[in-house]
């Protein structure tokens, strides 16, 4: 059995897209999945599965939350190294890194697009697209941040989830 780390974006923000853990849990081991555990509310999962590509899993844990809960989310299925390698990779001064976020891009954006997005700059944001990541930090907190996924998203024509960094330590530490 392999262990992933799979990241939804988008659930449980503002009251949209409600999806309780323990039924994610229960969802996701009645699909076939074993070892399912979660954590916090933001959709990070850790699981064991025989499955060995990483879009199959996407999939099949996309159309498994379309069908029980009625709604799509975007899915993003890592292994442990993947996400270390993230994490070691990590631009930032030790004193910014503890405070930035790291977004997962399900694909590695074209180097022209990573170019163009890369011009916009804003006062106290700082940010470094390297291979299948945006590092991010705000000197204001990211909720603050002008900067927005969308932007990313748009520029970099992929979708990414972010995580801070506590929950990259935490999801490494469970995924051992």
């Amino acid at each position: 059995m392999n262990i992933y780390i799979v990241l939804l974006k988008g659930i449980n923000v503002g009251g949209h897209k409600k999806v309780p853990m323990a039924d994610l849990r229960n969802l996701l081991t009645a699909s076939g999945f074993e070892d399912v555990k979660t954590y916090i509310q933001s959709g990070n999962i850790i699981l064991k599965s025989a499955e060995t590509n990483l879009q199959n899993l996407e999939h099949k844990i996309q159309k498994a939350i379309i069908e029980k809960f009625g709604f799509e989310v975007s899915v993003l299925v890592r292994i442990r190294q993947d996400l270390q390698r993230i994490f070691n990779d990590c631009p930032f001064s030790e004193e910014k890194k503890v405070k930035s976020y790291f977004t997962m891009l399900h694909t590695t954006p074209d180097s022209e697009l990573v170019k163009a997005a890369s011009e916009k700059i804003y006062k106290g944001e700082e940010y470094f697209i390297i291979n299948d990541c945006i590092y991010f930090y705000c000197e204001k907190g990211y909720g603050k941040a002008k900067f927005n996924m969308s932007f990313f998203e748009r520029k970099l024509k992929t979708i990414g989830t972010a995580r801070n960094y506590n929950t990259m330590v935490k999801l490494l530490s469970m995924s051992m």
